[in-house]
Parts: structure tokens; sequence; C-alpha cells
């Protein structure tokens, strides 16, 4: 089986930024090739359609891509699919629809299911899942620590053998330090990255949203940045001791952002990651008390955005990720104070991440490499490239408008801030393995 991708704009961060086609054969790209000059007016709107004039190759498939963006397939390293024991929230089946149609060819599931992602069997049960609903990668992340209670470590041997590609505690900090110092040795035994969700539970408290005027304003008890950079200097010092890199999630404070950029000028193998929500809004989304602007950690000041967006543009930050945390009503139609935290992201994510683009904070490259190239290379897996690689190919419309409807997302969530914002560009074909999953060009 022969397919053509036509006349994109090809941008393979590190390797590729112009008009090609892309030749596939079966699963693999084998060809990415160099189009004849009347095919790069046509791409770039200056002449009528040469798409005829090509018939060497004989494809047979012919995906017309003029005018789009062709990325590698874009990789999103957190999120969460509830399955098992949350099917109500969230399925595998139906987060991986989410996930092709936001143009995610790979996803990362993080280990908070029930029964906890903490052995062989519950990895094979995602992964068998994940084949069977046969639309986007499924890679699992495992517990750190068995039942995620913080006391004693997994068989990372056994969760690695099962296919797990990284452990986290995440929705749970490890508040014990020499319990996060073994889990780094004992993780780089296995090839495993430890990802991190940095939260001081005790500074904590019983916050709900970040401390300052506006929780003061609607009398909600506040959450400091201080809960964050605290537990973020502690795994940068771990790191630093060990030499194990360790990969710090949902950045969301300034003081988080120095801590990563000063480990970084010290040569010390950190990495971190962001989400959109807290480059695209701050805590006076709560103003409303609207539950579907809580999550954990809250949203910032707009000195912290600024601060993420720096981040993001100078490198600090490695990694775009979604935090897709699905709820239904019952745990987000009560009272804030009560309200699940989290949010979905895998249909959104894209056309935030490019405002980015279109505000000049990261060029297109930059953000395809945040968004597919930095996690390939963090997580240590065959993807995020396109020359001779597995044909995972994500095709973006920067012109496509559209206004957000949670009422039309393939995600059982519902639960998002931006419903009946307007948007500009999103992914309109995902490929997985040579397989069209999504299309809507």
């Amino acid at each position: 089986m022969l397919t053509l991708i036509r006349g994109g704009r090809v941008v393979d961060p590190g390797n590729l930024d112009g008009v090609r086609d892309i030749l596939i054969e079966d699963d693999k790209i084998i060809k990415i090739i160099e189009i004849e000059e009347d095919e790069k007016s046509f791409a770039s709107g200056r002449m009528g359609d040469p798409r005829e004039a090509r018939t060497e190759y004989r494809p047979d498939k012919i995906i017309n891509a003029f005018g789009k963006i062709v990325t590698p397939g874009l990789i999103d390293m957190h999120v969460h699919l509830r399955e098992p024991g949350f099917e109500y929230k969230e399925t595998i089946e139906t987060g991986c629809r989410a996930a092709v149609y936001g143009g995610f060819t790979t996803i990362c599931c993080m280990p908070n299911t029930n029964p906890v992602n903490d052995d062989r069997q519950v990895a094979n049960y995602i992964i068998s899942q994940s084949l069977r609903a046969g639309m986007a990668r499924v890679l699992p992340v495992g517990a750190i620590s068995k039942g995620l209670r913080g006391e004693s470590l997994c068989e990372y041997g056994e969760l690695k053998d099962a296919g797990v590609v990284a452990v986290s505690e995440d929705g749970l900090p490890v508040m014990d330090s020499l319990l996060m110092r073994r889990a780094l040795e004992y993780a780089k035994g296995f090839g495993l990255l430890v990802i991190s969700h940095c939260e001081d539970l005790s500074l904590a408290a019983n916050g709900v949203m970040n401390e300052g005027e506006v929780a003061t304003r609607l009398g909600l008890a506040g959450i400091p940045g201080a809960v964050e950079s605290i537990m973020v200097t502690r795994d940068i010092a771990l790191c630093e001791l060990t030499g194990v890199p360790v990969h710090i999630a949902h950045v969301s404070t300034i003081e988080s952002v120095n801590a990563i950029r000063d480990a970084k000028q010290r040569g010390v193998p950190v990495t971190a990651e962001t989400a959109p929500h807290y480059f695209s809004l701050t805590e006076e989304a709560v103003l409303e008390y609207d539950t579907h602007a809580k999550m954990n950690p809250p949203l910032r000041s707009e000195q912290d955005r600024e601060a993420i967006q720096e981040g993001l543009a100078d490198g600090t930050i490695d990694v775009i990720a979604t935090d897709h945390a699905p709820h239904s009503d019952i745990e987000k139609e009560v009272e804030f104070d009560r309200a699940a935290n989290g949010i979905i992201g895998l249909e959104t994510s894209v056309s935030l991440g490019l405002k980015l683009v279109e505000h000049g904070i990261l060029t297109l490259p930059d953000l395809v490499e945040k968004m597919s190239t930095n996690p390939s290379h963090i997580l240590g897996i065959e993807n995020g490239v396109l020359s001779g690689a597995q044909a995972d190919i994500t095709v973006i419309d920067l012109d496509r408008a559209y206004t957000v409807n949670a009422d039309n997302f393939q995600s059982k969530g519902r639960n998002t801030p931006f419903n009946g914002w307007e948007m500009k560009g999103k992914a309109v074909l995902t490929m997985v393995g040579g397989k069209v999953v999504f299309e809507d060009m």
C-alpha cells in the first residue's frame, strides 16, 4: 500500500522545514520528496492546482496537503484515561478518539486508575484496550510506589517488561525524599523516566485555588506558589545528587521556571512540561466560581503566566502536555471547594499552542518540537521525527477557524474552561502507522 501526502509544508524540527511530498509504504515513511516548482507555487497560492501532474509514484492513495502543515505525529506525555475503574469519566477508547481528533498519535496515560497501574496485569490491560481501540498509540506510565501510597517502590522491571515507559505518582507527590531518591536510582537501571508531581501537601493544606487577591475576594482557601516550587527545588537537588534525569510535570509558577532554568544552566538533567491552560489563563478564570477552571496546580497570576510563556520561549520548559483530566458532572457541578481538580485538553491543545505562534512567543517549528520531538527524546521512544520513521503524522490547517463546543468533543469529559472560545488552526488529519485514524480535510 503506497500513500502519498502531497505538497504540504513539512515541519520536522532539526531536520526539515519546507514544501515536500511524503511517500509512505504500509506503515513506514520511505521518502520525503523535493517537489516541482509549479507545485510549490500552488502550495503558496500563486497558481492553479497541479495535483494531477505527478504520476511516477502511482500511489494507492493521495492525500492533498497543499496549504497545510505536515508534522511528526504529536505526542502527549500527560493524559488521564481513567480506565480501569472510572469508565464513567473516560474510557481508553474515548480518550484515544479524543487524542486523534486533537492531532495526537501517541499519548502517555497516568497510573491513578482503580486498580492503580502498579503491576504487569494493569499495564497489559491498558495496552490491550488501546490496541482494540485501534487509534492512538498508548504508552502506560506506571506508579512510583505500590498503590500510590508513597511507602514502597513498585517492581519497575516488571512494569518495564509490560510496556511502561515512565513512572509517576501524578495527582500525588512523593513526600518522602528518601523514597524519591530510591525511585530515581531504581528507575535508571530499567531506563524508565521519573515524572514528578511537585506539591508540598502540608503547605497546600485545604487550598482550592491560587493564593492571592482573587482567592480573598471569593472567600476561597489559597494555595501559594511555594507549594510547587519547594518540591521542584527538592527534586532538582535529588536529580543533581543522583545524576538521574527527572521530568517535572505541569509547571505553573515563576519560581519553578526560575529554579528549572538555573538547574539547566548548571547542567542538571532536568526536563519540564507545562499545559496550555497555564500559558492561556490566569486565576481570573475562577471569578465566577467556575469549577471548569479548577485544577491542580491551580491557575496562577498574570506574572506566572508570563513566566511560563518565557520559559517556553527560552527552552526552560521542554514540553507542552495537556494533563487531560476528564470528570463527569457528578464531580464538577458542585460547590467550588468540593469540585474535583482537572480539565480536558486533548481536543484544544493544538489550537491553544498555535496562539503562542500567532503572538510571536514560539515559532511553528518550536511548537512542533515541544509537542512531538522533545517528548519523544525525553521518553526515549522512536517517534517525533519523519525521515525514515514509522508513519505517525499530523496535518494541521492554520487557517481553520472554529468555536469550541464541548458538546461536540469525542472525550466523555465536558470540563473545559475554553468552551465558546474562538480558535484558529487545528489538526485536520491524524495518521498512525500509515493508517488515517482521523480526517477532516
